[in-house]
């Protein structure tokens, strides 16, 4: 009962700080991303959370990301409890990371946290660097983690299945608190989100009725 308590809690503060944050969230106008966001395509908890694909894509992000932390904070306590063999790994990689020189991902508002950091590039004009590659020369300078035996990669397997688990369980857990969430986020969408896509709609309508300026001199 303690960790339902804890993560009704959890789960309340993050859907309070999405609305919080939700008045200042404004229509994108770059181009569209090809490629949909793996955290939040198919997401069972936006699904919980009654935002379907008819919410823009930031939108969504920003609470899939911030319900994310939740579970991996919990998976994180458990993991300490229960999965030595797990822990030491997620150690050594924690330090691992630590010494790279350049950790751009690191520290991103939730609204940011796991969208890549460069835009996708256009044909015929290649970056001259790109973030990501910047991040990768300066992971390429630190040793990589030593090798483990046969035995210890099995039962490192073995943990693995066990955190996977714990975090489904949670993650179940998370969405069943979420529907009740659901009417006061809807109430936010339709409030702050909704209007701006019909203002947007409506623009791009008389953009269409009346595509050229009436001051713009007749052609020919």
């Amino acid at each position: 009962m303690d960790v339902e308590r804890s993560l009704e809690t959890q789960v309340s503060q993050a859907v309070d700080a999405w609305l919080a944050w939700l008045p200042r969230w404004e229509p994108s106008t770059h181009r569209g991303r090809v490629a949909p966001c793996r955290r939040c395509f198919g997401s069972p908890v936006l699904s919980a959370a009654g935002l379907g694909a008819d919410v823009p894509h930031g939108v969504q992000h920003g609470l899939s990301t911030r319900i994310k932390t939740i579970v991996d904070r919990s998976v994180a306590e458990y993991t300490a409890l229960n999965l030595p063999m797990l822990q030491a790994e997620l150690d050594q990689q924690a330090a691992r990371n630590r010494a790279r020189s350049y950790r751009p991902a690191e520290g991103l508002e939730p609204e940011f946290e796991g969208l890549p950091l460069d835009p996708d590039p256009v044909p015929g004009a290649p970056f001259l660097f790109t973030i990501s590659g910047l991040a990768e020369e300066a992971d390429a300078d630190i040793p990589a983690l030593p090798p483990l035996s046969d035995e210890a990669k099995a039962a490192l397997r073995q943990e693995v299945g066990l955190a996977d688990d714990y975090a489904n369980m949670v993650g179940r857990e998370v969405c069943t608190i979420l529907l009740h969430h659901r009417l006061r986020i809807q109430s936010a969408i339709g409030e702050y989100v909704e209007p701006q896509i019909e203002a947007m709609l409506e623009e791009l309508t008389r953009s269409l009725d009346a595509p050229f300026d009436p001051r713009d001199p007749p052609i020919g």
